[in-house]
């Protein structure tokens, strides 16, 4: 099939209206008339992923963050993001993101049961869709208070997690979670006005953390790429429910740093 068909499946359930406006989603490189047969996901369009999807015989190329984020002015093998495309067109790889609008209206909920929140809330509504609120995160109540320290226990064996970040009282009790993939800081002032006893995110610095905990919001720092690589089965299982004829493979999980 074409790869304009793939993307009018994709953007049916994931369209690029629903993305922030600061972002850049959609076909940012290639042909949409590329016939499809293999498609690789992966969070970032690395160079080793590049080579990966080569090697495998992909026809498309699919990420959560998009590679092209700032207007460029110029496409060349001079900078480490054009050689990155022109490999991609050499190959006649058609390259797809799918950003804050998946972050919308599928990381949200996929984070939401994977560390099965009740009576879950949009964390930061961004849009509504036929009266229903749209957004970042989730916010809601754990199944039984626990402790700080037994909630990063949960938060790592639910995103199978080696390790995390903490910040907070460990012995203090919390039933009331909010989680927002990716990079938090945003979230923190929402989290806080929403009434969160925890914020489950990523990227939160020195400052943000010691403040929050002044606010009385404890934050698990799981990780940017920690808290986002659910995607990689998310997306691998809508392709091959709504496509079946396309070979779809996603990059394996591997963590962008190691703590040593």
């Amino acid at each position: 099939m074409l790869c304009s068909e793939v993307i009018q499946v994709i953007e049916a359930a994931f369209p690029r209206n629903a993305a922030l406006d600061f972002d850049n989603v959609g076909l940012l490189a290639g042909r949409s008339g590329k016939e499809v047969e293999r498609v690789y996901l992966a969070l970032d369009a690395t160079d080793a992923v590049i080579e990966r999807a080569i090697e495998w015989g992909a026809d498309m190329l699919i990420t959560h963050h998009p590679l092209v984020f700032s207007p460029l002015k110029r496409v060349t093998d001079e900078d480490f993001i054009g050689k990155r495309l022109v490999k991609l067109i050499q190959n006649d790889i058609s390259y797809y993101a799918m950003h804050t609008n998946y972050d919308v209206l599928g990381m949200a909920e996929l984070s939401e049961k994977i560390l099965g929140i009740r009576d879950a809330q949009v964390l930061e509504v961004t849009s509504e869709n036929g009266g229903n609120p749209e957004g970042i995160g989730r916010i809601g109540y754990l199944e039984k208070p626990m402790t700080l320290e037994e909630c990063c226990v949960y938060v790592k064996h639910k995103l199978n997690l080696g390790s995390l970040k903490v910040f907070g009282d460990m012995e203090r009790q919390v039933s009331r979670i909010a989680i927002s993939p990716g990079s938090g800081k945003s979230m923190i002032g929402i989290a806080i006005e929403k009434g969160a006893d925890v914020l489950v995110t990523g990227d939160i610095g020195h400052h943000e953390g010691l403040d929050a905990v002044e606010q009385g919001l404890c934050i698990i720092d799981a990780g940017h790429y920690g808290t986002e690589y659910i995607f990689l089965d998310d997306m691998k299982q809508f392709l091959g429910d709504r496509l079946p004829v396309l070979e779809v493979t996603a990059e394996p999980v591997i963590h962008p740093f190691q703590v040593v």
